[in-house]
């Protein structure tokens, strides 16, 4: 597995409003991604133009690869409502080679 194979997680919370299942076949069958976990009904606490919001969200925790990111980040933002969408990219530094190796082989 080179540099550019090397898997990640990529996560992104998405407002409870609209449908993650949705994204998430979308960037799978785009093969952007091997497998994403939708983690429902969060409560996020952030602030947001100078006032602190609370509100719902869902998780998405992305399996890829690290040369997709760009493209990837690029297909969330089109597919995300938010103004200023989390992207965010966690390198995965070791795991079971036969599932990383799914992750590879089932992604662009």
């Amino acid at each position: 597995m080179t540099n550019n194979e090397k898997s990640i997680l990529v996560l992104s919370a998405f407002p409870t409003s609209i449908s993650v299942k949705d994204i998430a076949e979308i960037l799978v069958n785009e093969k952007l991604a091997a497998c994403i976990n939708i983690i429902p009904e969060v409560q996020s606490v952030f602030r947001w133009k100078n006032k602190v919001d609370n509100t719902p969200e869902n998780i998405l925790i992305i399996k890829t690869t690290l040369n997709l990111y760009d493209i990837l980040e690029k297909r969330i933002k089109q597919l995300h409502p938010y103004e200023l969408p989390e992207i965010i990219a966690v390198p995965i530094e070791k795991g079971l080679t036969e599932y990383l190796n799914w992750v590879s082989e089932n992604t662009k």
